[in-house]
Order: C-alpha cells, then structure tokens, then sequence
C-alpha cells in the first residue's frame, strides 16, 4: 500500500539526474517522493515552473505542484518528518557539506556525488559487483556516532568496465586493464557541454574522470575485511573522451588476466554472471550483462536501454576477442552503461532496494 511506503527526498532534484531519479521513484514499489531539494535560486518555486524535463516520457503529474525547499536537513526533516532516505544529486562542493549533514541528522544518503567515494568508511557499490562492501555502513555509523549514513554510487563511466570485470576477475584474475571510453554528453549535466565545443567534435579530455575511473575500480572489486577495503592489485590504465552522443558511455577494454583465457570464456562467464544479493529487486536487471554478437554492437542510439524490468539497468557487452598484446591471457571488448540510469540514478535506486533488503537502513 502507498502508506506502508518509504519516504524519500530528492536532493539537486532540477538536474538532470534528479529528474532521472523522479522518473525512477516514482511509483516505485518501495520508496515515495515526498520532498524535493534544489540550489537557493530554486528554493520556493513550484517544481515544473523550474526543473529542465530533458527525459523521455512527461513530468509525472505527482510532482508538477511540489514546492522546491532548500538543501538543508532541518528544512526538509520540517516539512516531511517521516523522511528515511534521501537520493542526492547535489554538485561536488554542495555535496561535501550537505550530505553528511543530512547523516548526521539521521538520514541515510544513496550519492551520486564523488566527493565521498574514495572515503574508506563510505561504500562504494554497484550491487552486483561488491554488495558486501554495503556492511560497512555499519562501521560508518559507529565510527562518526550516526543514525543515518552516506552510500555512494560510482562514477558513471565506471558502471559498464566494473561489471564485466567482476566476473573476468572471479575467474581468470586480472593483472593489467587498458581502456578508452566515449562519453555521452548527459554526463556533464543540464546544460552540459557548449554546442560549439562538441558539435562534429571530440573532447579529448574531461576533468578528473580518468583518475576516478583508475581509482574507483579497484576499490569496487577489493575485498571488505572487517572496516577496511583491501582495493583490487590489477593496474589500469583509461583515457576518457566526450563524444557527441546525448545518453550512453562506451568504453573499450583490454584486460590481461592471471590465468589462460578465450573469447569462448569470457562470454560464458559475462552471460552467466549472476547476484543473488539483488535477485528480484524491483531495480535489479534479469540479466546484469548482455552479450551482442553483432560486429558492430553495442551501440548507444538502438542499445543503452538494454534492461527488464527497468530499461538501462543491463550493461551491454560485444566485439568479444582475444587481444594480440596479451596472448593467451587476454581478451578485448565494448561495454556500453547508460550513463544517467545505470551509471546514476538507477545505480542508487538500486543501492537503496539492496540495503532496505539486508537490513541497514537503520532503525
């Protein structure tokens, strides 16, 4: 029923994101928007006279009238008491304040910002990959005496290399990875990148997304001991370019692996990858990897809303060989990951199914 369900806010609720994380919630067998949050110039406006609506489908109605309240848990705790979760799509230098406030006072935060994500108490999860890591929420609040917490959802180019290597590390380790990812232009946010600069154009750079991807990788695949993250031992390597694509972040992949591999074998272990942490969760894909035997796929105009029941959850693999510089230990691929839905709002919706499913969302 509506009233067994969660109460949820939305923070940076204007933004691209926020409007990806509206259209995710709403209806959600779980979880209830009841307060949005946006910047100062937004406080008090009716939400449709402000939010850019860039997503398929309409506004829902639900959440035309909503009036936006400041990014402050004493406001937003005032106007809906009853608030458990808040989903954040704050900016980096907002985020680095407001989100442990908001913990602090007894709300558990699902982040998309990266302030947080290389924090060691602060999980970093793509559920399927590292749902264990969720456990260390517990230490989050003995350590810093909260009630509530932060969860963080990994960078969004991040999403489709995590994935595929989860299995490939599983059962052939991994020592080196070397990737190249093309990078839709939802990934800068509303307004995003000027016309002029990504017209007939690709920017050969975007600020900080090589290290992130670099970084956060190995801490997605290292192994929980107690409080502490033991990150993955492979290197990577990326180079990361925006390319005129609206939604879809590809990224190609060569990846050396500790033990003998095939084409053969890297797909059977990607198409039979599986988490029983997440099985049947309202936001969980039926199939977390799906493999196209196309040469020319995946492709993010016909596939990056690969997914059931939630179109974009499903990372989508193809061109699967064996790469020549590795030999026998290698093979190369594609990955596309919707970037605003896998790799963003879906990831945290999913974090929040997850850790509602294991019991720690607090009291």
């Amino acid at each position: 029923m509506f009233a067994n369900k969660v109460p949820v806010a939305i923070l940076g609720a204007t933004g691209a994101v926020g409007a990806r994380f509206i259209q995710l919630l709403h209806n959600h067998p779980t979880f209830r928007i009841v307060a949005l949050a946006a910047s100062d110039r937004s406080e008090g406006k009716r939400y449709a006279d402000v939010a850019h609506w860039v997503l398929e489908g309409e506004m829902p109605r639900a959440v035309r009238d909503m009036t936006l309240l400041a990014t402050d848990p004493d406001v937003v705790l005032r106007a809906a008491p009853d608030v458990r979760a808040v989903f954040s799509a704050l900016p980096n230098e907002i985020a680095a304040i407001a989100e442990p406030a908001f913990a602090q006072a007894g709300v558990l935060v699902f982040s998309n910002a990266s302030y947080h994500r290389m924090v060691p108490d602060v999980p970093l999860i793509i559920p399927e990959v590292n749902a264990e890591h969720l456990r260390l929420l517990r230490h989050q609040r003995q350590k810093r005496g909260w009630t509530g917490g932060i969860v963080c959802n990994t960078n969004c180019t991040v999403s489709g290399p995590a994935m595929t290597l989860r299995p490939l590390y599983d059962a052939f380790g991994v020592r080196r990875v070397f990737c190249v990812s093309m990078q839709a232009i939802s990934g800068a946010g509303y307004p995003g990148v000027p016309s002029l600069d990504i017209t007939d154009n690709v920017l050969p750079y975007i600020k900080n997304e090589e290290e992130k991807l670099e970084a956060e990788a190995r801490k997605l695949l290292g192994r929980l001991d107690g409080s502490t993250i033991h990150e993955a031992g492979f290197g990577l390597s990326a180079h990361c370019n925006r390319v005129p694509v609206i939604d879809g972040h590809m990224v190609t992949m060569s990846v050396e692996t500790e033990r003998p591999v095939t084409p053969e074998d890297a797909v059977r272990v990607m198409r039979e990858f599986r988490c029983e942490h997440v099985a049947g969760l309202p936001t969980a894909p039926d199939c977390p990897i799906v493999i196209r035997e196309e040469p020319d796929r995946p492709q993010p105009r016909r596939d990056r809303l690969t997914g059931s029941p939630v179109g974009g959850m499903s990372v989508v693999v193809g061109r699967v060989r064996r790469e020549p510089l590795f030999g026998d230990y290698g093979v190369k691929f594609v990955t596309l990951a919707h970037n605003t839905i896998r790799g963003a709002a879906g990831g945290s919706v999913l974090n929040a199914e997850l850790a509602w499913r294991m019991g720690l969302a607090g009291d």
